[in-house]
């Protein structure tokens, strides 16, 4: 009797492991497929992060007469410095010629990077405005703030619109252009004495690497 029962406790313990061994097997072969598919979703993203790095190199094609790159905030930013009149966002006539070589400049720089990828580029056209600085115009710094946000983004569009009304394409195989305006505010303004300066452009160049979508 107590043979018999020894040898149905084996039988159970043997069942017991053998179960036990199928589904550490099956978890093993689970884990070691997901581990070499996360593997190969950190192969694609590490080449893409390689590519990203040799188009930013390319884009230091873009610093020089029109653009300076700002290494803090990684953007480049137009060199020119707008002399908009206040509250106003349309472009005087005499920065015609430079803005206009400052386009061509971005595009064909942008146009001229090789990839052996498909590569869809987000360009930021951000316009900005200057704050008050004078003693008895001060409180419009405050009472102007919002109106400012819509004011900066008009002047980003003046931009935008003077560009392509000049023959400078940004194709929408290649190009996704976003039109933005920071108003008073915004990282990497001037302060003090160079307030003014903040009349100006930012325009930022983010590659975005992947299959593009027919529109």
């Amino acid at each position: 009797m107590k043979s018999k029962s020894t040898n149905v406790f084996w039988a159970s313990y043997a069942d017991l492991m053998t179960a036990l061994f199928i589904v550490m097997l099956a978890l093993f072969i689970l884990s070691y497929k997901l581990f070499q598919d996360r593997q190969s979703e950190l192969i694609v993203l590490a080449n893409q992060y390689q590519k990203i790095r040799e188009i930013e190199a390319a884009l230091s094609a873009l610093e020089g007469e029109y653009f300076r790159f700002d290494s803090v905030n990684r953007r480049h930013e137009l060199k020119l410095d707008i002399a908009f009149r206040s509250g106003k966002a349309d472009i005087a006539p005499a920065y015609y010629n430079e803005l206009k070589e400052a386009g061509e400049k971005l595009t064909n720089t942008i146009k001229n990077i090789k990839t052996d990828q498909p590569v869809r580029y987000v360009v930021i056209i951000e316009g900005m405005a200057a704050r008050y600085t004078t003693q008895k115009d001060l409180w419009k710094n405050t009472s102007e703030r919002d109106f400012t946000y819509g004011l900066s983004y008009q002047r980003a569009l003046a931009l935008y619109k003077f560009w392509e009304n000049n023959g400078i394409e940004f194709d929408r195989n290649t190009f996704e252009v976003i039109i933005a305006g920071s108003g008073f505010f915004g990282a990497g303004r001037y302060s003090g004495a160079e307030e003014a300066r903040n009349k100006r452009f930012l325009i930022q160049v983010i590659p975005k690497i992947g299959v593009l979508e027919k529109r």
